[in-house]
C-alpha cells in the first residue's frame, strides 16, 4: 500500500514539474516576443560576445539553443562555453533551449536577418525603467535552478 502511495505521489510530482515547465516554456516566449517588440534582443554568437564584452551590465537574459544538426561543431561548443562562464560571472541568467528551428521562429526577422539563432541576448531598455513579469518568473527559475545545482536548464518552448 505504501508503494502505491509512492507512485502516486511521484505522478503527481512529474505532473506539477510538466506544468512548471510548460509555465516557463511560455514565459520564455512571451520575455523572447516582448524584447523583440522593443528592440532589446541580440541574436547570434558573434553578435552577443560584442555586446557582452563592450556593456555586460546591458545583458538581462542569455538564450543558448542546440539542434541536433550543431551537436559535434566544437567551435559552438567553445563559444557556449566562454559564453555561459561570462553570464555566471556576471550574474546573468542563462537557459538552454533543444529546438533552434521554434526558437528562430519567435524572434522573427531578427533571425532571418542574421541566420544564427545559436545565443540570443536579452538587453535591459536604455531607460531602465521597465519591468517584465515574465522575465522575472524566468530569472526566479534559474535562481532556483542554480540552487539545485542546475546551472544552464533546459526549457522546452511551447508549440505555436
Amino acid at each position: 500500500m505504501f508503494r502505491t502511495n509512492k507512485v502516486k505521489n511521484n505522478d503527481i510530482h512529474g505532473l506539477e514539474l510538466n506544468h512548471t515547465m510548460q509555465t516557463i516554456g511560455k514565459s520564455l516566449k512571451e520575455a523572447l516576443v516582448c524584447a523583440h517588440s522593443e528592440d532589446r534582443l541580440t541574436v547570434g554568437v558573434y553578435e552577443s560576445a560584442k555586446i557582452m564584452t563592450e556593456d555586460p551590465d546591458s545583458v538581462s537574459f542569455c538564450v543558448l539553443a542546440m539542434d541536433e544538426e550543431f551537436e559535434c561543431d566544437i567551435a559552438l561548443q567553445i563559444h557556449f562555453t566562454l559564453i555561459q562562464s561570462f553570464c555566471f560571472d556576471n550574474d546573468i541568467s542563462i537557459v538552454r533551449v533543444g529546438d533552434m528551428q521554434r526558437l528562430a521562429e519567435i524572434v522573427g526577422d531578427k533571425a532571418d536577418q542574421l541566420e544564427d539563432t545559436h545565443c540570443i541576448l536579452i538587453t535591459n531598455p536604455a531607460d531602465g525603467s521597465w519591468e517584465d513579469p515574465a522575465l522575472e518568473k524566468l530569472h526566479l527559475f534559474c535562481e532556483e535552478s542554480r540552487r539545485l545545482n542546475d546551472w544552464v536548464p533546459e526549457i522546452h518552448l511551447p508549440e505555436r
